[in-house]
């Protein structure tokens, strides 16, 4: 079962394939991970494998690399909260520019085609007119619920944030985030917190305020949940009425071509490394 998965049964996967297969093999996180960069890999040089977690992304590589002597095995996995903890990757294990591939892909120009199929342009621009470009406030909005995230992790707080209901704590209509009212809503859904909310709420308040760049501090299924919500009640087109997560997110990655990933840190690193390595990994066209 894929809850039971470890990172040495997908070594042992790795293994099996080199009687059919000895070019490249990426390692991944997850399905979507997966949908995305299988548009920019070489075809025939390299093959996708789905790991199912961050740690199995790790330690499946690291063993390949350093155990079995496979140096043909590469991983790509999410920064999350790595890069505000201070935490780095080293070849052959790299990561995204932004906290995942959602964020990623909201921060280049897809974000702009998606919102010319689903956005009223006259909508749009009366949203952006009072409240600033849409990218900026989707990482206003989004932002502190990432940075609630950090502060459990330094506290050992162990808050939970599954399934969160943005419509709860974020006006669809101006994207402004109530950092109270979501605290109280992890708060819901979490185990007791020795910690009075209020106090909370001012440590996400000033850790917002030392961020250089708000998209330091968000999770792209909060952005595109925040987008989703905004498009059904505020600068929607009449096909976004009833627009999901799942669609907006599918509609981003097939927004999401070569020129744009190119721009990408990830891709510069990887690709030389992997062309220093004469390993096949990207498309070149």
């Amino acid at each position: 079962m894929i809850d039971n998965l470890s990172a040495s049964d997908i070594a042992n996967e790795i293994s099996m394939m080199r009687s059919v297969f000895k070019g490249t093999v990426l390692v991944v996180e997850g399905v979507t991970d997966s949908r995305l960069y299988s548009k920019f890999t070489d075809k025939e040089g390299v093959r996708i494998l789905i790991a199912h977690s961050k740690d199995n992304v790790r330690r499946s590589v690291t063993e390949c690399q350093t155990r079995r002597g496979d140096s043909k095995v590469v991983g790509i996995t999410d920064k999350d909260i790595d890069g505000l903890i201070g935490r780095r990757k080293s070849p052959p294990l790299f990561e995204t520019d932004r906290n995942d591939i959602e964020s990623m892909m909201m921060c280049s120009k897809a974000l702009d085609d998606v919102m010319s199929e689903y956005a009223d342009p006259e909508k749009l621009r009366n949203f952006e007119e009072k409240h600033g470009k849409l990218s900026d406030a989707i990482a206003r909005a989004a932002s502190p619920v990432c940075a609630l995230m950090y502060i459990s992790y330094r506290r050992g707080m162990n808050l939970s944030f599954k399934d969160l209901d943005h419509s709860r704590f974020v006006n669809s209509h101006t994207l402004e985030t109530d950092i109270p009212r979501m605290v109280s809503e992890v708060y819901a859904q979490s185990m007791a917190q020795m910690y009075p909310k209020q106090t909370i709420a001012d440590q996400v308040r000033s850790m917002l305020k030392s961020l250089d760049d708000p998209w330091d501090a968000v999770r792209g299924h909060d952005a595109v949940s925040i987008l989703a919500l905004a498009l059904r009640n505020a600068f929607g087109s009449y096909n976004a009425k009833y627009i999901r997560d799942g669609e907006l997110s599918g509609a981003l990655r097939l927004a999401y071509g070569l020129a744009y990933f190119k721009k990408t840190e990830l891709y510069a690193v990887s690709e030389n490394w992997c062309g220093s390595k004469d390993l096949d990994l990207w498309v070149i066209r």
